[in-house]
């Protein structure tokens, strides 16, 4: 193999002993340049550099996949299949490299039967607890801890099947407009097109008149079309009248065929449990009514089970509380110094000796929640509502409880998504996993994170091809020194202190009583043509107010659809009713003409959908490339250059540019098309050239590559120039949008609305639009953000970036705690006004970032619920 000659001059200090270290040879995954570094072990090693520089290359591309790589050749060929491998890394060698175990950004689960107690495994030893531990009613049997499990037989309620709502239909959501006739499709439940016809001819077979308003057919005939059971079979005459038919029928005709009536009820519900189309799914759905479990009252277990008591609560009511109160519940079992303690030990000392040690197990693996910020959560939370930074701590909590000794782990930036007081808890919880003998491998821009750590590897200087270099490795303190880093300047405070005079808004949205989660009956007031910032704790309501009911009023009232999750974001069936109790806009709607929500939900759910055809620059590409004179002559449109179209794609791969090779005792691998090795278009189309580059060379250029390419056609320069801007310059056009992360695609988002001509009056609603962002693409991102005020619009954010929040005009913080000891406005005004608040947990960190500290800014004391401390007794 021919080496590529290392990079330039680096700045490098090695670590105190060979052996002591994991030694990386030749790296060149992704855009890694042949890199060559030695890392300790044992230590906390931070990852930095700009978005798309190679660091998660590095830390998950090479050092993680290669961990699992030696893994798996231990692991018997036939269990490999059923792993899920990442890859064999491009490098020559590593050393001293340990067991290493990965925590990413991940999405949970699409299921709400998977839960913040599942994840933590701490809903198994609560039920262990409520089972041998629990208070139960005279004469009652001994249940089994899976009689406390909503997912197995023996504890789900019968009524709901475990998912704490029932389902139905009503005449209403089957018909929505009852002055219609079955044949204008007065029952929207049943399907378009030939199955919805087939039912309507059954109906006329069986004597129905399907041409009288529905309003107007007696009420027994409208119950028996509806909700019969019944499915009979019946001769179809098509395309015959009612009296045609009726006729045939007379005579005993030969049918056309025998249809199978089914109820309009029987149709949804089977439907809605058996397809595996989302479109489909998604069109029954809105037939649908949800209401919670009249039998369990949502808490999804049996009556039996929700008889048992611990510390004077069910299982299913302990379940609904924020861990904080879950802990508080458990401290006098676990401390023996619950009421009647004393006695109870005398009289069931086995059963007290159980309770005492599994309470004491509970509290301290909850206890490690709380540190990590997550004391909010209750465990019936489901996965899919978590974020990816949540679910990713909750992993850590479960990896810091574990005692591994000798592991590396891996985190795929641990601070997305804290609050800067929270930021100060994970870092103690990564130092208790290194003082256990372990390493720590982060990828982060989080400056505080990255002065915590023992030492650094920075990779740049820039993204993409213009990255991919090791800049230095060594202690933070080090990195003062090297020009080349992008990351160095945001580690030296005094130069960050913003100096920034805030616009003054002009106009304010008035919201007024929103009751929803944890806010409740609150009033606020968001400033119009300016960029506001709404702060707070993880968990204290931002998102409530900002993504959920603003979101909603603000839609509404502009007569918008609202916002809809994703088919797999989770079951739909198991979905709880909107939380919004109430809310409503008291003034402000006239400067808003339109709504924009900027969020981190995929751009696509394949590898079809890339950057390219998302902006809708592509269209102006094949426009390009259907203009050569080649092209003209073939007479090949635009759509020849469509790799999702027949006539222009690859037929061999459909397009993919790869093609799955099955392997009968290996999981099954990707491996480039054999016909077009990737390009996606077949040979003809390959054959057109624009600019000496056929269409697949175009695709596989950077945003950065293209820009310069096509520096002479306006139409899709501009598309380019903004990508740029937000500082996505080193992604492909032909990127797939399984491979962006969240932060990626919501900056490709926010490019496409920038390409927009700008007519002002437009609300823009971004949820962290910082995260995955190294402080000098923050930089970037704001430029943007001010561009949008400039031309009349208003911006709000949810954020936790105190470098953005000081350079916002106008800052609402929520809090002061999280979940009930949240949920209020503590503090608002201009940055430099909500920094001298001595209630805010934000403010201290507010008023460093603005130079108005010198420090560690301090750690307030988080505020507790607001509520009377649970009893706790086992009489």
């Amino acid at each position: 193999m021919t080496r590529r000659s290392p990079p330039p001059t680096r700045a490098s200090t090695a670590p105190q002993s060979p052996s002591a270290c994991v030694r990386v040879r030749g790296a060149r995954q992704h855009n890694l340049r042949d890199v060559d570094v030695d890392i300790p072990r044992d230590a906390l090693v931070v990852f930095t550099g700009v978005s798309g520089s190679g660091k998660s290359s590095l830390a998950f591309g090479t050092l993680y996949a290669e961990a699992q790589r030696r893994y798996f050749e231990s692991v018997a060929p036939y269990a490999r299949r059923l792993l899920d491998q990442v890859g064999v890394p491009e490098v020559d060698s590593i050393e001293g490299l340990p067991p290493a175990v990965a925590l990413q950004q991940q999405r949970g689960t699409p299921t709400t039967r998977s839960s913040v107690g599942s994840v933590t495994t701490l809903s198994n030893s609560l039920r262990l607890l409520y089972s041998r531990a629990g208070t139960y009613p005279p004469k009652q049997p001994h249940l089994e801890a899976e009689a406390f499990s909503p997912n197995t037989p023996a504890g789900a309620c019968p009524q709901c099947h475990g998912l704490g709502r029932v389902y139905e239909v009503t005449e209403r959501s089957l018909v929505p407009d009852d002055s219609l006739t079955i044949r204008e499709r007065a029952i929207a439940a049943w399907p378009p097109a030939w199955h919805g016809q087939n039912l309507r001819d059954i109906l006329v077979s069986l004597g129905y008149d399907v041409d009288r308003p529905w309003r107007e057919l007696p009420k027994k005939e409208r119950d028996w079309i509806l909700f019969t059971e019944e499915q009979p079979v019946v001769p179809v005459y098509a395309g015959l009248s009612p009296q045609e038919t009726r006729r045939a029928l007379q005579r005993k005709d030969p049918p056309s065929y025998m249809g199978t009536f089914t109820g309009a009820r029987r149709y949804v519900l089977q439907t809605f449990a058996t397809t595996e189309s989302p479109a489909i799914k998604k069109r029954v759905q809105q037939h649908l009514l949800s209401q919670e479990c009249p039998l369990c009252h949502g808490k999804r277990l049996r009556l039996e089970s929700l008889s048992v008591t611990f510390a004077g609560v069910d299982i299913g009511e302990l379940s609904r509380w924020p861990l904080t109160r879950v802990a508080e519940a458990l401290r006098p079992t676990a401390e023996g110094t619950a009421r009647g303690w004393a006695q109870f030990v005398r009289e069931h000392p086995e059963k007290a000796l159980v309770a005492e040690r599994l309470a004491r197990d509970v509290l301290g693996r909850i206890q490690v929640l709380m540190d990590l910020g997550l004391g909010y959560l209750s465990l019936e939370r489901s996965t899919p509502t978590l974020s990816p930074g949540e679910l990713q701590r909750l992993r850590l909590a479960t990896q810091i409880r574990s005692n591994l000794f000798g592991v590396v782990y891996v985190l795929d930036e641990p601070s997305a998504g804290l609050h800067p007081a929270d930021t100060q808890a994970l870092l103690q919880a990564l130092q208790l996993l290194k003082r256990s003998g372990n390493s720590l491998f982060v990828v982060e821009h989080e400056v505080e994170v990255i002065r915590a750590a023992d030492w650094v590897v920075d990779i740049g200087p820039a993204a993409g091809e213009q990255g991919g270099q090791v800049l230095y490795s060594g202690p933070p303190s080090g990195l003062e020194g090297v020009e080349a880093s992008q990351t160095r300047r945001f580690l030296r405070e005094a130069e960050l202190a913003v100096r920034r005079t805030p616009r003054a808004p002009r106009g304010r949205l008035q919201l007024r009583d929103i009751t929803r989660n944890n806010l409740h009956q609150l009033d606020v007031d968001i400033p119009l043509k300016a960029l506001t910032t709404v702060t707070g704790i993880s968990g204290s309501g931002k998102s409530s107010l900002v993504s959920q009911v603003l979101v909603e009023l603000v839609s509404r009232h502009l007569g918008h659809a609202l916002p809809s999750e994703e088919p797999d974001e989770g079951e739909e069936l198991e979905r709880a009713a909107p939380l919004t109790l109430g809310g409503r806009i008291h003034g402000g709607m006239e400067d808003i003409q339109r709504l924009v929500v900027v969020d981190q939900k995929p751009i696509g759910r394949t590898p079809r959908s890339n950057l390219a055809t998302y902006t809708g620059l592509f269209d102006n590409v094949r426009k390009l490339f259907a203009g050569t004179k080649e092209a003209r002559a073939r007479k090949y449109d635009a759509g020849r250059f469509s790799f999702n179209v027949p006539k222009g794609r690859c037929e061999t791969c459909a397009g993919e540019g790869f093609v799955s090779v099955e392997l009968i005792f290996l999981p099954s691998v990707f491996a480039p098309c054999p016909t077009c090795h990737g390009a996606r278009y077949n040979a003809q189309t390959l054959e057109i050239q624009y600019r000496g580059k056929n269409i697949a060379e175009v695709l596989r250029m950077t945003v950065d590559a293209a820009h310069a390419f096509f520096t002479d056609v306006p139409q899709v320069l501009r598309s380019l120039g903004v990508l740029r801007e937000v500082g996505l310059g080193y992604l492909r056009l032909g990127q797939p949008a399984t491979e962006l992360s969240g932060g990626e695609a919501q900056r490709i988002k926010l490019a496409t609305e920038l390409q927009r001509t700008q007519h002002g009056d437009t609300l823009y609603v971004l949820d962290e639009p910082t995260t995955g962002l190294h402080p000098a693409d923050v930089e970037k991102l704001l430029a943007q953000l001010d561009r949008l005020v400039d031309a009349g619009n208003t911006v709000l954010l949810v954020e936790h970036d105190m470098s953005l929040v000081a350079r916002s005009d106008w800052v609402i913080d929520i809090g002061p705690g999280a979940g009930e000891a949240g949920g209020r406005v503590v503090a608002q005004g201009t940055p430099a006004e909500v920094a001298q608040s001595r209630e805010s947990c934000t403010a201290p960190f507010l008023a460093r970032a603005m130079g108005g500290a010198r420090g560690h800014a301090r750690h307030p004391v988080m505020p507790q619920p607001r509520r009377p401390r649970a009893a706790s007794s086992h009489r």
